[in-house]
């Protein structure tokens, strides 16, 4: 939808500006299983960056009031000595500071709620209140008609003014049913944080997790939003593998084939010159903030 400019240089504008007063910012990431993580792409994208940046874990929501155990299972698990948890679906929220950056991020990892969401996410935004968040990156995945052999679209919007037209972003248009990452956007602007939703579509005829390649461009407009160069060399060859063996799929099966061809044409058609410009740029600028960070 945009290259969230910021209107002056021609680069990309980041998400976060610093408080007057105080030098760190804290932004919350998070995702949730579920309906709004089609191939646990979004999910897996902060599963990466817990990982990377070695976030500790800080709080979790209990499940008790919002999960209906019969549908969203506990499982049991063994443990290092050889005995048996019980390992309950609780929201996980974990803290970890960007090294090098005066960023610190709060990931919060969970499978959308059963119950009384109205008051799971008044619970998850006092969380934020109690960890001084900034800001809020909300990240899903949906399916959708997009070939799985074209860059997998990521579409941000905010219903925030001033960080919409700060990051040359668009509100969402978006009328139907909605997820939990839907009813935290509202109630966290409510809440007067600002807020922004990353969605990648996901090819609906590959929708089984994994998902890497939809994966990998979720975190590729998050590290450009934050500003933050991000390590995802191994993630880059799990989607190549993904799209070959994707590509195999489909020549075996003439319909698939065919039906890829289709959307392959569309795609192209639609976002031609975004294709031969602007993404090229992005790629640039992403490439130029990697390669500094590697310098001595």
């Amino acid at each position: 939808m945009s290259r969230f400019n910021d209107g002056e240089s021609g680069g990309p504008a980041r998400l976060l500006e610093a408080i007057p007063g105080e030098k760190r910012v804290t932004v919350m990431l998070a995702a949730f299983e579920g309906w709004n993580d089609a191939g646990e792409a979004a999910s897996d994208a902060l599963k990466h960056l817990h990982s990377l940046w070695g976030a500790k874990r800080v709080a979790v929501i209990e499940p008790d009031d919002f999960y209906d155990f019969q549908f969203t299972r506990p499982e049991v698990r063994l443990t290092s000595t050889g005995g048996r948890k019980i390992k309950w679906p609780v929201t996980k929220i974990a803290r970890a500071s960007v090294p090098g950056t005066e960023i610190d991020v709060v990931l919060v990892h969970g499978i959308e709620p059963s119950y009384r969401w109205r008051a799971y996410t008044a619970e998850l935004l006092a969380k934020a209140a109690e960890l001084n968040v900034n800001y809020v990156l909300l990240v899903g995945a949906l399916l959708a008609d997009v070939p799985h052999s074209r860059p997998i679209p990521v579409t941000a919007t905010c219903d925030d003014e001033e960080l919409a037209e700060r990051l040359g972003l668009e509100q969402s248009q978006y009328e139907g049913p909605v997820g939990i990452v839907g009813v935290l956007n509202e109630l966290a602007l409510l809440a007067g944080l600002p807020t922004v939703s990353l969605w990648a579509a996901v090819p609906h005829y590959v929708a089984q997790s994994p998902s890497p390649k939809a994966e990998l461009a979720l975190l590729n407009r998050i590290e450009d939003f934050l500003g933050v160069p991000l390590n995802t060399t191994d993630l880059v060859d799990d989607a190549q593998a993904w799209e070959r063996g994707v590509n195999d799929l489909a020549a075996g099966d003439p319909e698939i084939a065919s039906y890829v061809h289709q959307l392959e044409e569309a795609k192209d058609t639609a976002e031609l010159p975004e294709a031969t410009g602007e993404s090229i740029a992005k790629e640039f600028e992403r490439y130029l903030r990697r390669r500094g960070t590697e310098q001595p």
